[in-house]
């Protein structure tokens, strides 16, 4: 759609123009408290799978303790003890996905869109579930149907959501979920699922 790109560095550089002094204070106090939290990694990186199938590294500010992946199961829920007191915070207000803004500024992701899983998540759900891979036929996004939505993260959800967002994709429907996703910020009710199925660090 033609209107994707626009609207994203349209909301990019009108809220960091707009916000300027709450976007520094994000940017210095979220890095610091983690930091102080256990003087561990500011970040965890990860390769998530793209539109086409194309592979890009996106970054999320860490909300777990380090090495998490290696004494856990790799999917997670919103009580998991290795989530760190910094990272339930920020979960639940999905401040962890800010440094996803680089990813939407370089044009790996959109603003609204299909969540990016990760590489190895994909092509398993790919190899279990028909059709899965359609979702990738539009390019991923930091919100989305199915993350709004999609209240039990359940993966046969989540591409009936995503699939729909494709048929449906719309100015006002990107506005609208954007705006539904601030609200959700400010709730602070993200991340809220009991049983989250979450192959993602944070």
């Amino acid at each position: 759609m033609s209107y994707k790109r626009p609207l994203d560095l349209t909301i990019l550089l009108a809220a960091h123009i707009v916000l300027a002094p709450i976007w520094l204070l994000l940017w210095l106090a979220i890095p610091l408290a983690i930091w102080l939290g256990d003087r561990g990694p500011v970040f965890y990186q990860q390769r998530r799978a793209g539109r086409g199938g194309d592979v890009f590294v996106v970054r999320k500010f860490r909300t777990m303790v380090v090495d998490a992946d290696r004494i856990g199961p790799v999917w997670t829920n919103e009580r998991d003890p290795r989530i760190t007191a910094v990272g339930r915070v920020l979960r639940k207000t999905a401040l962890d996905e800010l440094p996803q803004l680089l990813n939407i500024w370089r044009g790996e992701m959109s603003f609204v869109g299909p969540k990016p899983l990760a590489v190895e998540e994909q092509r398993q759900l790919e190899a279990q579930i028909p059709d899965f891979a359609r979702r990738l036929q539009v390019r991923p996004g930091l919100t989305g149907m199915a993350q709004v939505y999609n209240v039990g993260d359940a993966t046969d959800e989540k591409l009936r959501y995503d699939l729909e967002y494709a048929a449906r994709m719309s100015l006002w429907l990107d506005i609208s979920l954007v705006l539904l996703s601030i609200r959700n910020t400010l709730l602070g009710k993200w991340d809220t699922r009991g049983g989250k199925r979450d192959m993602n660090e944070g």
